[in-house]
């Protein structure tokens, strides 16, 4: 038994090395700065939590949508599937770790052998295979023959002496690594899109009430028309005027409540589940404050904490540690197996004195000839290094105008909202006297019709361009890496 310890403790001892190649982060690909027009816009002042710390919570301040979000990131198939493949991952990189250790166990074993009276025996001897058999002088009858054995040991156990399986286990540890992020990253769209499937909701749910006020308007301006029609005091083409308005407006409704209904149902998809009835009441969506504010001043270096950028570092990791498995192939593997028990001919006696027995064989494998499959494999783990890192820094790239991007609409986003109101505004009050106009008698119908269907289009436009605002400031926290909290997700 000591000399297995000590053989083990060697081993350990020996296996220090490693030809992984020095991993060195790749220059980031894209300027410190965000571009002039983005930077502009968000280089005002300098905030005291950056971005991709603050909740999700925090950042979605309608009680609505963070029970949705709750219930999305109980429910969502998505998720869980990520969560899956995290723990599948986990669990592959404990079984390449147990690699690194010899596989100890305990083993017993019997032989009853009934020998010949003519002394034939096989020619492996006592316990060899069947066959063919050679013959030694006896003159005594047949006997039988017992042979038992006990002991502990390990088979075949590699010695990491230019750390192949060290590499192999960084390179699983990486691959783990870089799923955890994924899940990570996993979360952070899924609490975006429920955001933004619940937006689109309130976004039609609006229009489908701005068109039945409409509707109920061009009703009320038909019922009129009709009235001053019996009376001849407007034409029949201002009532056709007046009923085709009205039946634009019910086209328009079914329109927005099929819209309506595609939206929840995107949502529920999201959910995972059937959208409760108990939520808190619903915020109208010209509310402020329905988010918090992004902070300012933002550095682009600030992309180096997305998740999808932390996922495509450890994959580029992996693919490093990768190489220095490939380079350890061209060097000889010394494999050992040893054991130590006891032997003996009787059972009873199997465990008394003079019955220790041990084993030692090493062996030691040296590559002559591979065909070039050792060096292709080490070309291979260099190509793939070279696409992992082209990867990185298209992450990186594509990160980077996504923040750009939503910078830079963040501000124009806000222009327009305002614009717009102001034009809705002036049109309802164009309408309001082109109302009075046409029931005065001064114009015909035709002109109250104009100054309606442009009110309507201005509502219509406005609650699209304050939907496309909200939405940008979803993107911008999401492209910034922000909106993750440790939630745990049953992996079921």
């Amino acid at each position: 038994m000591k000399h297995v310890v000590t053989v083990w403790f060697a081993a350990a001892a020996l296996s220090a090395c490693t030809l992984m190649p020095h991993y060195q982060r790749p220059q980031s690909p894209v300027p410190d700065r965000w571009p002039a027009h983005a930077g502009d816009a968000a280089a005002a002042a300098s905030a005291s939590v950056a971005a991709d710390q603050i909740g999700w919570r925090d950042f979605f301040t309608d009680p609505r949508l963070q029970r949705l979000a709750e219930i999305a990131l109980e429910n969502n198939r998505n998720l869980r599937i990520a969560v899956l493949n995290v723990s599948a991952s986990e669990a592959q990189f404990r079984i390449q770790r147990g690699n690194l250790f010899p596989a100890i166990s305990a083993t017993g074993s019997g032989l009853a052998e009934r020998l010949p009276a003519n002394g034939a025996l096989p020619l492996g001897g006592v316990g060899g295979s069947g066959g063919s058999s050679t013959a030694v002088p006896s003159g005594s009858a047949a006997t039988t023959f017992h042979y038992y054995t006990a002991g502990i040991g390990f088979t075949n156990y590699e010695l990491d002496l230019f750390g192949r399986e060290r590499s192999l286990t960084t390179e699983s540890f990486e691959q783990y690594l870089a799923q955890s992020e994924a899940q990570r990253s996993t979360q952070i769209s899924l609490v975006a899109e429920v955001a933004t499937d619940y937006f689109t909701v309130l976004a039609d749910d609006a229009l489908v009430k701005l068109t039945q006020e409409t509707l109920e308007n061009e009703i009320e301006s038909y019922e009129l028309t009709l009235a001053m029609y019996q009376r001849d005091t407007t034409t029949l083409l201002s009532l056709r005027q007046a009923e085709s308005a009205v039946e634009a407006a019910r086209a328009s409704l079914a329109q927005y409540q099929r819209q309506l209904a595609l939206a929840t149902h995107a949502l529920t998809l999201v959910l995972g589940q059937e959208i409760p009835g108990d939520l808190p009441p619903a915020e109208d969506m010209s509310t402020e404050g329905l988010l918090a504010q992004v902070p300012e001043g933002l550095p682009s270096n600030l992309l180096t904490h997305r998740p999808d950028i932390l996922s495509a570092e450890h994959s580029l990791r992996a693919a490093n540690a990768n190489i220095g498995a490939a380079r350890a192939a061209f060097f000889p593997s010394i494999q050992l197996t040893a054991s130590g028990g006891t032997a003996s001919n009787r059972l009873k006696d199997l465990f008394g004195s003079s019955t220790g027995a041990w084993s030692f064989a090493p062996t030691i494998t040296l590559p002559i000839f591979t065909g070039g499959r050792n060096r292709a494999n080490l070309d291979l783990a260099h190509i793939e290094k070279n696409v992992a890192v082209a990867q990185y820094e298209l992450t990186i790239q594509t990160a980077f105008r996504e923040v750009s991007d939503a910078l830079s609409a963040r501000g124009t986003y806000i222009d327009q909202r305002r614009a717009q109101e102001a034009l809705a505004a002036a049109d309802a009050d164009a309408y309001r006297l082109a109302q009075m106009r046409f029931r005065s008698g001064v114009d015909n119908y035709l002109a109250t019709l104009d100054a309606q269907r442009s009110l309507y289009a201005a509502q219509q436009e406005l609650v699209t361009v304050r939907q496309a605002e909200l939405a940008n400031q979803v993107t911008l926290y999401k492209a910034l890496g922000g909106g993750w909290e440790e939630h745990t997700v049953a992996a079921r």
